[in-house]
């Protein structure tokens, strides 16, 4: 089943100049760019981004992390495109990802772990429509 998904390469993806190398891991596996934009974001558009996560205790820094630089915003499609990104990615904390991950490989922390991928398909259709309106 083709499906679109949303990934942001958050700013520590783009500070350690990153991007290309996790472009490619998508590519490599069949997945498909869509749509990409490199772009700074308020706190406002973080905050619509993770709504579900604003009132909770972690939020504020994610938030302060997500802000503090460029970011590159991708609709990546391709078959169960949210299922592979996801595993792709690699668990939320880079600690604990598994070797082979981006994640895995190329972080070592929970905030700054490099990605986000949306987690499902209600997500992606939500946070396409909020990154790429036009789409």
């Amino acid at each position: 089943m083709t499906q679109r998904t949303l990934v942001l390469l958050k700013p520590d993806a783009v500070k350690r100049g990153l991007v290309g190398q996790i472009l490619a891991r998508f590519e490599a596996k069949g997945l498909r760019v869509v749509a990409l934009e490199q772009r700074t974001i308020d706190a406002a558009q973080a905050d619509a981004h993770y709504a579900e996560h604003v009132e909770r205790d972690f939020y504020p820094p994610l938030r302060d992390f997500v802000t503090s630089g460029p970011l590159v915003a991708v609709v990546l499609e391709g078959d169960e495109a949210i299922d592979v990104v996801r595993a792709i990615n690699g668990a939320t904390d880079g600690r604990k990802a598994a070797p082979g991950t981006i994640r895995g490989d190329l972080s070592l922390s929970n905030r700054e772990n490099l990605v986000h991928g949306s987690d499902g398909p209600e997500s992606a259709v939500r946070e396409i429509a909020l990154w790429f309106p036009n789409l």
